[in-house]
């Protein structure tokens, strides 16, 4: 996709600095309507949700339908400035994909048609099981796919009747506004409904610990490490969490190489490897290891020799935290940049900004192995069988039970590492995307709820059961009846029955 960045900048640069004003207080007593979801204060933030999600109780499934139009439509026609908004702000990832996340949640992400309720009928009556909402969802989203995020979940959850308020991260503030208020304003326009996605136009840890306490929040939703995952599971709250992840990839001696390398380079390579799906470290079988690396070459990745890989890991990895609590971290100055910045840290020179993946040959304790490295460099790891790559993929996954994938043509090995992994997300002879309706079936989500088991989020994840029933009998005239179940007895009864 060709970007002509000039012709938009200084229209980015005039709406990133309105939206960094203070938006100030609301008179009391005054309608939150007209304030397009962005708040600085959690208190009327979740004050202005809650009366969006009483108006849009009063609405049809098919003023849902609506709402979420407008929210896929803006997405997709504003997909290149919002998206070089979002570049411009956070400054980790590439435009292209910035701008192809939008385009394609607009284009993808599940809405009403989702919704559905279960029946039940019989001698005793009817049963009808509906999914109602929770109410005002609290969330947390990740610098990583600010917009992006905030769209996909803003759409599950107004599909399944909820209003939401969010807490950026900070470093994505501007365009999270930005792309709030010009949802709420065209909803507002044509429904006349409000702060149906709220923001917090300067959030905070303070900000975050007030939406998860609040009385008024219903529920949680967050994407984001293991810090915010734990604090979201001790609210004392319905939590969905979207965790950390680090998935490995195994390749086998059956693999299609030329293949494992396009997909490789395709997930490990987008927005410089910022998705949590993304491949992070590889796995090969030492008799097709060097032939693999080979693959990759030829298929566009530019290879760092054993002293390169030790420079760029000095520079790269960081070590954070203190005490217990101190561990390997990526650099921020590499964070999410692109592969010629990278292979600058490691001391290799010309290198094109056209090239999009670096990798090299590590062993297991080299930190980009366990590292959620979030940066466009990818380990590889010589196995002496299949059985010992699945072992140290299982090993480098941590447990978080996120993504793995295989490149394998024996069935027997696909199987064992579905089963040994347990990911949400299992990816056989493709890219990670793929597995996210993207060059693979199903449909996209940008929240997969691993922590607490949710998975791929639907308008489905952001439901409660509710259970309606009519005790009458329902059967149609002439239609014949079932007798009841016998009643079962135990040993004893039914000896004294025979008797």
């Amino acid at each position: 996709m060709q970007i002509n960045e000039s012709l938009i900048r200084s229209v980015v640069a005039q709406v990133l600095a309105e939206v960094g004003r203070s938006n100030g207080a609301p008179v009391a007593g005054k309608s939150f309507a007209g304030r397009n979801g962005v708040f600085t204060c959690p208190d009327e933030a979740v004050a202005a949700a809650r009366d969006a999600f009483e108006q849009l109780q009063e609405r049809t499934i098919e003023d849902r339908r609506r709402v979420i139009e407008h929210i896929r439509r803006i997405s997709i026609e504003q997909c290149v400035e919002l998206g070089t908004m979002e570049m411009h702000e956070t400054k980790i990832g590439r435009l292209e994909h910035k701008i192809e996340k939008l385009k394609t949640l607009g284009e993808r992400t599940p809405g009403v048609e989702f919704m559905r309720s279960e029946v039940y009928s019989g001698d005793h009556g009817l049963a009808v099981i509906e999914h109602a909402p929770f109410g005002v969802i609290g969330a947390i989203t990740p610098v990583t796919h600010s917009l992006p995020t905030i769209t996909g979940n803003a759409v599950s959850m107004l599909a399944a009747g909820n209003t939401v308020v969010v807490n950026p991260h900070p470093s994505g503030k501007k365009v999270a506004a930005e792309g709030v208020r010009r949802f709420n304003r065209a909803i507002y326009q044509d429904l006349g409904i409000d702060n149906l996605i709220c923001v917090i136009a300067e959030p905070t840890l303070e900000s975050a610990n007030a939406l998860f306490g609040h009385r008024n929040i219903n529920m949680i939703c967050v994407t984001g490490g293991p810090a915010v995952a734990r604090a979201a599971l001790k609210s004392g709250k319905r939590a969905v969490v979207a965790g950390p992840g680090n998935p490995p990839v195994v390749i086998d001696e059956t693999a299609d190489l030329n293949n494992a390398a396009r997909c490789i380079i395709r997930g490990a390579a987008y927005d410089n490897n910022l998705l949590c799906i993304a491949e992070k470290e590889v796995f090969v079988v030492a008799s097709v290891f060097d032939r693999m690396m080979e693959a990759m070459e030829r298929a566009g990745a530019v290879r760092l020799n054993s002293r390169e890989v030790e420079t760029l890991t000095k520079n790269a990895i960081i070590q954070v935290g203190e005490g217990d609590h101190k561990h390997d971290a990526p650099a921020k100055d590499f964070l999410g940049q692109d592969a010629a910045v990278l292979a600058k840290g490691a001391g290799k020179s010309g290198v094109s900004e056209k090239v999009e993946l670096l990798f090299g040959e590590t062993d297991l304790e080299n930190p980009f192995v366990p590292v959620e490295q979030m940066m466009p460099f990818v380990p590889f790891v010589r196995c002496k069988s299949v059985d010992e790559a699945i072992d140290r993929a299982k090993e480098a996954e941590h447990g978080f039970r996120h993504t793995s994938l295989i490149h394998s043509n024996n069935v027997k090995n696909m199987t064992r590492m579905g089963r040994i992994m347990d990911t949400t997300l299992f990816v056989k002879n493709g890219p990670c995307m793929a597995s996210l309706g993207l060059g693979g079936e199903g449909y996209l989500s940008f929240s997969i709820a691993g922590p607490t088991g949710e998975g791929v989020t639907t308008p489905l994840t952001f439901t409660r059961e509710r259970r309606c029933s009519l005790i009458d009998d329902l059967h149609i005239l002439g239609m014949p009846r079932r007798e009841p179940a016998p009643k079962f007895m135990g040993v004893g009864e039914t000896a004294a029955a025979n008797r």
